[in-house]
């Protein structure tokens, strides 16, 4: 009987022994867990995932403020050839094509959201008024290429002044103007998230 009082406590040491540890090794697990969960990258994708909203607008508009520059050569061209009476048409042309690429800038960024950036409303009334303007300077040059091309529009081989460059030079210099102050506005953006600052002569 001894013998088997002493078999039964045994057993039933053993078996307190085994419950412990599987109870420390519950334990452990479920420490394990908590810490992998914690330090799960789901988390941190997740908080990536969720894209800041100012950068968001910020590099939408900076794509747009990459076209806004196309046309600035082909201007130049045209008026340099109003005024030595050559490619009369085609500069007529050309400006028209210009004053409606920069129309289509302002329509765009009317469908743009930007209202996450900083001092926004006088950004966009900026690019707007600059592009605006730009636009009723080509027209206004281009005006004056059929002017030109007209009769005694181009004596001794020099483009006749006419009231229509003054008017294009009014429109251009309210143009550099409102882009000055786009450009002071938009360069901040741009250095903080890493995009293209830009010039009022890049406007």
């Amino acid at each position: 009987m001894i013998i088997g009082v002493v078999v039964v406590a045994s057993c039933a040491v053993a078996g307190l022994a085994a419950g412990a540890v599987l109870s420390m090794g519950g334990d452990d697990d479920g420490k394990d867990n908590s810490t992998l969960s914690s330090a799960s990258p789901s988390a941190a994708e997740s908080s990536k995932a969720a894209a800041d909203p100012v950068e968001t607008q910020a590099k939408a508009l900076d794509a747009l403020l990459a076209d806004s520059n196309n046309s600035r050569s082909s201007v130049i061209k045209a008026v340099d050839n109003i005024k030595s009476c050559k490619d009369l048409t085609t500069a007529a042309s050309d400006l028209r094509t210009a004053a409606g690429q920069r129309n289509d800038l302002v329509t765009r960024l009317g469908k743009l959201s930007v209202d996450k950036l900083p001092d926004h409303a006088r950004l966009t009334a900026s690019l707007t008024r600059a592009w605006k303007s730009s636009a009723r300077a080509d027209n206004e040059y281009a005006a004056w290429a059929d002017q030109v091309g007209g009769k005694k529009g181009c004596p001794k081989g020099k483009a006749r002044r006419s009231p229509r460059v003054g008017a294009a030079e009014r429109a251009s210099g309210e143009a550099t103007q409102a882009k000055k102050t786009a450009s002071g506005l938009w360069n901040p953006i741009a250095s903080q998230y890493g995009l293209t600052s830009r010039q009022a002569t890049d406007l």
